[in-house]
């Protein structure tokens, strides 16, 4: 291993960070189970940052993927028609709940993030977007100027005029309520509108749980009074179901859905393709009708990832993955509260479904500590458990296994988090 990193360190950009102090060659998996190159099984609760979402080697996605070999066409781009790319576009299309829907296919979050802001800003005539503190869209030019974190920006040059909300930084304001904290942030918002921006913003883009943020989330109802006020104004609301998508909050399929509202665009991206690259923007019919120039995606909705995506899609729906998440993560979120009581290190857990995390703080001071997160995130891998980091300040724990985790492999998975969370006490 040490050989293929010194190789990968020659040859790959420094910003392009990997995990571990030794960090592991994943050479195959099974279920919810990957194997290293030093023949080391270990419990994924990372899942490819959420992107296996039915775990590895399923067989309806592999024999998916097979039959279309064995046509011999991998690939044909958007300029001809795609059998599986149409059928995939109407399932989605009917899952969003938006009404006269239609589906436009990327490789990545990140490309989705960017068709999404075009559709905004050619519909509104305007290039201003609201985004929320501490978010994450992607990492080009366009998804980068909409991410409210510093760690994630690499320039503050920007195609779009973008303020940032709060909403999603409740911890900041424990003197007040739920129902007092939704009130200061209408009110803020508000008050940018009327301060901050020219007449015609275009939208407002929002994870309604925050990925790299930390799985941060806004108190259920905040994209309601939100959506009162763009309403008003007639700014669109963009919600990115990247991370959020599939069922994986257990309570809801979309993410936005615990807020009560339809957003006029959604992107999604990761789970759906189960490894395999696939994202894309569903939002209605005249926002996506009304582009201009012409527009096609070479890759996009290509006939290998469509017919993964559709395999992927179908065995989500037919086992109610929804429904098992939301009562798997119960158990593990329940699980982690319970035992981070009497754990000094431990801060605030928090999660739903199967997306949950915990913050890593100092026992002294409180004060958030990513070299914490780091130790524990080691004492993970040797006890057989892959786990992921992220948050404003690199302290927190993010958890986001497949959603066919097992109970007993959730029980596992808990013990070994508990297990390394009480080693660095």
């Amino acid at each position: 291993m040490s050989n293929l990193l010194s190789r990968h360190r020659a040859v790959m950009p420094s910003w392009v960070s990997l995990y571990y102090d030794e960090p592991i060659e994943i050479v195959s998996g099974k279920g919810c189970r990957v194997t290293d190159s030093d023949g080391r099984s270990y419990l994924d609760f990372f899942a490819g940052i959420l992107t296996n979402m039915l775990g590895y080697d399923v067989p309806e996605v592999r024999e998916a993927v097979e039959r279309q070999l064995r046509t011999g066409v991998a690939h044909t781009s958007t300029l001809y028609l795609i059998r599986s790319q149409v059928e995939l576009a109407e399932k989605i299309a009917e899952l969003s709940g938006i009404a006269n829907a239609k589906v436009f296919f990327t490789n990545s979050g990140t490309e989705a993030t960017e068709t999404a802001l075009l559709l905004a800003t050619n519909a509104r005539r305007s290039d201003q977007v609201l985004a929320m503190r501490n978010s994450y869209h992607g990492r080009s030019y366009g998804a980068m100027a909409v991410t409210g974190n510093r760690s994630w920006k690499n320039s503050s040059l920007s195609p779009v005029n973008v303020h940032y909300l709060h909403g999603t930084d409740r911890a900041r304001f424990p003197h007040l309520s739920d129902e007092a904290f939704l009130a200061f942030c209408a009110d803020d918002l508000r008050h940018v509108l009327d301060t901050a921006t020219a007449t015609d913003v275009a939208c407002l883009i929002a994870e309604p749980v925050q990925g790299v943020g930390g799985f941060t989330a806004a108190p259920d109802g905040l994209f309601t009074a939100y959506r009162e006020i763009l309403d008003q104004h007639g700014i669109l609301l963009v919600s990115d179901e990247v991370q959020t998508g599939w069922g994986r909050t257990g309570e809801h399929f979309w993410g936005i859905q615990a807020h009560g509202v339809t957003p006029d665009i959604m992107t999604f991206a990761k789970g759906l393709g189960n490894g395999f690259a696939i994202g894309g923007v569903v939002a209605d019919g005249r926002l996506m009708d009304a582009l201009p120039a012409y527009g096609i995606s070479t890759f996009g909705g290509n006939p290998i990832a469509t017919a993964a995506a559709k395999a992927t899609l179908d065995y989500l729906l037919a086992h109610d993955l929804q429904a098992h998440a939301h009562r798997i993560g119960r158990m593990l979120i329940d699980g982690l509260r319970a035992a981070a009581e009497r754990l000094p290190v431990a801060g605030d857990v928090r999660g739903k479904g199967l997306m949950f995390a915990v913050d890593l703080v100092d026992p002294d001071t409180g004060a958030p500590s990513p070299s914490l997160a780091g130790r524990v995130m080691e004492e993970s891998k040797e006890r057989g458990l892959l786990i992921g980091k992220g948050g404003l300040y690199g302290h927190t724990l993010r958890m986001a296994p497949p959603l066919t985790l097992s109970e007993d492999e959730a029980r596992d998975g808990l013990g070994i988090l508990v297990d390394s969370l009480t080693a660095v006490c």
